[in-house]
């Protein structure tokens, strides 16, 4: 069997004291899962685990039915695979290398996004602040950081995706992520 390296990314835990979620008991629940080689990164809701399966909507699922079972709050959950995570990081259409890890941010959806949702937004309006799309991501230039991106705060909007989970992570965390999925990685 195949082991595949994982990261598991949930959205708005930790945050203002609400839907607090510690990382150890995160990294219980998820070994309890049967996953393996779990870590956990910062306290915003980062995991990383290897499994034997091919389908990460399957783990997203499990993984959030566990935590509200314990923790009693749903919890939206992505999973993505570390060649994904890669992929993401190596088609970044900023000069990530030349910025500040909280100038650039990358939002994951769980499924693609129409760009026609996007055509409304005045983009000249927000200069220097930029975003472009990507497989299942966005990309946000935010020269002063998210807490002062009016760009970041209209793509935030949940009638923007509605119907769609989308979770942020700045760019140290997005490259952090991809390093922490490759030292699990295994064939």
């Amino acid at each position: 069997m195949t082991v595949k390296a994982y990261a598991a990314l949930l959205r708005g835990i930790n945050v203002g004291g609400k839907k607090k979620v510690p990382m150890g008991e995160l990294r219980t629940l998820l070994a309890g899962l049967g996953l393996g080689d779990v870590r956990t990164y910062l306290q915003s809701g980062n995991a990383v685990f290897t499994s034997g399966t091919d389908d990460p909507d399957s783990l997203a699922a499990r993984i959030g039915e566990a935590i509200e079972k314990h923790f009693g709050f749903p919890v939206d959950v992505l999973v993505r695979g570390g060649p994904y995570l890669k992929a993401v990081a190596d088609a970044c259409p900023f000069p990530a290398e030349s910025l500040e890890g909280k100038q650039l941010h990358v939002t994951y959806f769980s499924e693609p996004v129409d760009a026609t949702r996007l055509g409304a937004i005045d983009t000249a309006a927000f200069l220097p602040e930029e975003f472009r799309l990507g497989d299942r991501a966005l990309y946000l230039y935010a020269p002063d950081g998210l807490g002062r991106s009016k760009l970041g705060e209209v793509l935030s909007r949940p009638a923007l995706f509605k119907g769609v989970v989308a979770t942020s992570r700045n760019w140290n965390t997005v490259v952090k992520l991809v390093e922490m999925t490759g030292e699990l990685h295994r064939d």
